[in-house]
């Protein structure tokens, strides 16, 4: 049985597993990630400490990396990623090389997260495939022809860019962006233009105690009042379901995929997300491609962050 070594590095914290070829874990250890000045090289050598463990209880084939972008796939880079302050050109995959004398790889995050669902989640069997990672931002991973595509230099995929409006919640420094309708950040910010617009209503002001102020709302919070029935909340999640379907239709009407898979708000969310999603796409994708197209959640849930890096090791998607 093979084995592999994944690292899976987020802003708040990173985890090193031994894993199988067949997704099993064997073992698993997370730690805080460090930022900063000279963090990452804090981090770095945490981590080479505990590969070096793991090496020694079972030799692995590779290392894979999943990583936050922008970053380099191919020199094995860290660009300077947002959530990683201080993460400045680090060469990962040459140092991890140096130290233990096996093949390492890097890829983001988004991508890592569409070949986990592809391989061994919801994507399982397809060829074409969309994965959307809807959490804090949007971010994607595009399977094209069972091959992941990249890119020139690895911005295949930065569909949270695109802008869906003129004006509209911020996403990616980009004023009605798709990041910015779909997006935990553009949930709490949509549910905080809806509460300000009832501060000034006659009337409705006392609607607002049950309501955290609105520069304190989250999008967990929307998720959360939305389930639970709000309206105003509601009225947020379809009109980010609306943003949704307008964005998927672009991407449909380029890619032509099989499968749209959507991640953390998509998996919390549900129908109550996707059924307005999918009334603008009928109406705005063409119907060929709109038809054989199907959305659907995320279904690995927290351990894909552990596929993710699996699949970046075994590094058969290039």
């Amino acid at each position: 049985m093979d084995h592999y070594i994944g690292i899976d590095i987020g802003g708040t914290k990173t985890a090193v597993l031994l894993i199988t070829e067949e997704g099993k874990v064997l073992e698993r250890t997370q730690f805080a990630t460090i930022t900063g000045k000279d963090g990452w090289k804090e981090t770095v050598e945490g981590v080479k400490g505990l590969v070096a463990q793991l090496i020694e209880k079972a030799p692995a084939k590779s290392i894979g990396v999943s990583c936050g972008g922008p970053l380099d796939s191919k020199k094995g880079l860290i660009l300077s990623p947002p959530n990683l302050p201080g993460w400045d050109n680090v060469p990962i995959t040459e140092i991890f090389e140096k130290e233990f004398n096996i093949p390492a790889y890097l890829e983001n995050d988004a991508n890592a997260g569409a070949l986990a669902e592809w391989k061994f989640g919801a994507g399982k069997g397809h060829d074409n495939v969309i994965f959307l990672t809807f959490g804090t931002g949007l971010g994607a991973g595009i399977i094209v022809n069972a091959k992941l595509l990249s890119g020139t230099n690895d911005y295949g995929g930065e569909v949270g860019h695109i802008r869906l409006e003129d004006e509209g919640p911020i996403g990616y420094h980009k004023r009605g962006s798709f990041e910015g309708f779909c997006s935990g950040t553009g949930l709490a910010q949509m549910m905080a233009f809806e509460l300000l617009c009832l501060s000034e209503e006659i009337g409705k002001k006392e609607m607002l105690e049950k309501y955290k102020p609105a520069g304190d709302v989250t999008g967990r919070d929307v998720v959360e009042w939305a389930k639970a029935g709000d309206e105003l909340a509601l009225k947020v999640v379809e009109k980010s379901g609306n943003y949704l379907g307008k964005g998927l239709s672009v991407l449909i009407d380029i890619i032509n995929p099989e499968l749209i898979i959507v991640g953390s708000m998509g998996v919390r969310l549900g129908d109550m997300l996707f059924d307005p999603a999918r009334e603008v796409i009928v109406r705005e994708a063409v119907p060929g491609a709109a038809e054989v197209c199907e959305i659907v959640p995320a279904s690995l849930g927290e351990s894909i962050g552990d596929y993710a890096a699996l699949c970046v090791a075994l590094h058969d998607y290039k």
